[in-house]
């Protein structure tokens, strides 16, 4: 797994290129925790991360640090497993909030 980060402005977008799971959690984290502090937005792009186990819903929906600077998360660019892994999470955890991980999404699309 390897990944890429492009910062524009306030915004950072970490483009993840292979698997999501608890062996690549620690590298994904702290690539978000070295973002600089002035980026208030943060865009995981998985169109290359075809597989993502629960580690993944760990660092989407994971408290975030009092110390650390608040960020908006998003994702962009699902693949269909990941995707499936997302819906499966929030119909059994509502709370999840998916439709926060996609603002600009009609929730109707996420219902189907």
């Amino acid at each position: 797994m390897h990944f890429t980060t492009r910062i524009d402005g306030s915004t950072a977008c970490i483009a993840v290129h292979g698997e999501i799971d608890y062996d690549t959690l620690p590298l994904l984290r702290a690539a978000a925790a070295a973002l600089p502090p002035g980026v208030t937005e943060l865009v995981w792009d998985l169109e290359h991360a075809r597989f993502m186990d629960v580690a993944g819903l760990h660092l989407l929906f994971e408290e975030r640090s009092p110390e650390g600077p608040v960020r908006r998360i998003t994702v962009t660019n699902l693949a269909p497993q990941p995707l499936r892994l997302l819906m499966l999470a929030t119909e059994i955890r509502p709370d999840l909030e998916l439709t926060r991980l996609f603002p600009d999404t009609p929730t109707a699309l996420l219902d189907d």
